[in-house]
């Protein structure tokens, strides 16, 4: 009996002993485990944290320090061959994570500007590189050269610049012709100024004189709110300038405004975005050439992009009526999307307007894109632009079953692609009448 229950004590102490060592271990384990889990997460927050880090620095090549631009040596990566080169307005997905805020275009809806029929100079800065002049301009004084700031390629002017573009004459502005181009603020208002003069002669004069030399004209001055110009007439001066106080930011605070200006004959019309700033009925001398200066404090920062001239401006129900359609270069998308830019809506709201007016109107309408990409793709891409534009003209109150859409792509060119301006001839959309 003594010797049963001693052997059950014994029994008891070795079983206790197991699952001691067995809870010990356990024990040690699961620390070690947990120790494990811990460095992983560490070591994995520390290596996207990395990657974060060597991805955005790969990506800001040139980057805004204190209102200047820090040049950095970039890797050029190799495009995709599926998709285009350099095109601003011709290829893209049918993706629509970027598509302008629909606030953003309501606020184009009032918007007639409407650009040229042909592009006689484009310039989207593609392949240029940073710290260079641009290849396509030529320097009048002072410094300016190319730069990136965020991921897009632009002219970088120091205070008191000046540049022109480079063509084959002297005086190329036609009689009726449309410019525009991007130019950016930093200061708007208080101890700072920042102005873009733009000037219509050539580089060896300073106004714009008429043939009798008793009229002449200055710069068309243009800030972040606003617009100026100041003529001469028999010594009596006019003087024209638009303010809106809705168009102030904070100071410091970078902003692009969309540049545009018409010109048709004798009288001039200048718009800062969706506003028009300026509305000069006669203007009494002939525009013959295009320059643009900068004037900042302190060197602020200043650049221009996107710059575009065109000319000719016929109607477009002139166009409808004497080809049975009519053309525009001014409905522009964003690079590789079939997003429309705001600028657009001048010719989407002129078209809507012209389809109210005559009801009984329909319309095809008909993408083509430039060379760039593969043809495949452009055909897709033309055809979801058309339907792009279809869908903004219903949104501004046309029957759908008053449009139909195609898209050719690049199968029907104007003219060869070999320069800029070819290729943005090409880049279009036809409204035929159906």
């Amino acid at each position: 009996m003594k010797k049963c229950k001693t052997n059950k004590i014994s029994l008891f102490v070795i079983l206790l002993l197991f699952f001691g060592g067995i809870q010990t271990s356990e024990a040690q384990f699961l620390k070690k485990l947990k120790k494990r889990v811990k460095d992983a997460a560490e070591e994995t927050v520390l290596r996207k944290t990395e990657e974060k880090v060597t991805k955005k620095t790969e990506q800001t090549f040139d980057t805004i320090i204190d209102g200047k631009i820090v040049k950095r040596k970039r890797k050029v990566k190799k495009k995709p061959t599926n998709k285009p080169g350099s095109n601003n307005t011709t290829n893209s997905s049918k993706n629509e994570e970027d598509r302008v805020s629909t606030e953003e275009i309501k606020s184009w809806t009032k918007y007639n500007f409407v650009p040229g029929d042909e592009i006689i100079f484009e310039d989207d800065l593609v392949n240029e590189e940073s710290g260079e002049f641009p290849s396509r301009w030529d320097l009048l004084k002072g410094n300016a050269e190319n730069a990136s700031i965020t991921n897009e390629n632009v002219i970088n002017m120091l205070n008191g610049a000046k540049i022109t573009p480079l063509m084959d004459k002297e005086t190329y502005l036609p009689e009726v012709f449309t410019i525009e181009f991007d130019a950016l603020f930093k200061s708007v208002h208080g101890p700072t100024y920042q102005d873009y003069r733009v000037n219509l002669w050539p580089s060896n004069k300073n106004y714009g004189y008429s043939e009798d030399k008793k009229y002449y004209c200055k710069s068309i001055n243009v800030n972040v709110h606003g617009a100026s110009m100041d003529c001469v007439d028999n010594s009596s001066n006019k003087e024209y300038a638009s303010f809106d106080e809705a168009m102030i930011v904070p100071i410091g605070k970078p902003v692009w405004r969309h540049i545009a200006i018409s010109f048709n004959k004798r009288s001039f019309k200048v718009f800062i975005d969706e506003s028009r700033a300026l509305s000069i009925p006669n203007v009494k001398f002939k525009p013959e050439a295009f320059s643009v200066e900068v004037f900042a404090y302190y060197n602020e920062l200043s650049a221009i992009k996107n710059i575009r001239i065109a000319k000719g401006g016929k109607k477009l129900y002139d166009q409808l009526v004497a080809d049975g359609k009519f053309v525009t270069r001014g409905i522009l998308f964003d690079v590789n999307k079939a997003s429309i830019k705001p600028t657009s809506y001048g010719v989407i709201n002129k078209v809507a307007k012209m389809m109210q007016e005559h009801s009984d109107l329909k319309f095809s309408i008909e993408g083509h894109t430039d060379s760039d990409g593969e043809e495949s793709y452009n055909q897709q891409l033309s055809l979801q632009r058309a339907e792009a534009v279809k869908k903004a003209l219903i949104n501004a109150g046309i029957d759908q079953e008053r449009l139909e859409t195609k898209g050719f792509g690049e199968s029907v060119p104007l003219t060869e692609n070999t320069t800029p301006e070819a290729k943005a001839n090409n880049r279009r959309v036809e409204f035929v009448k159906l």
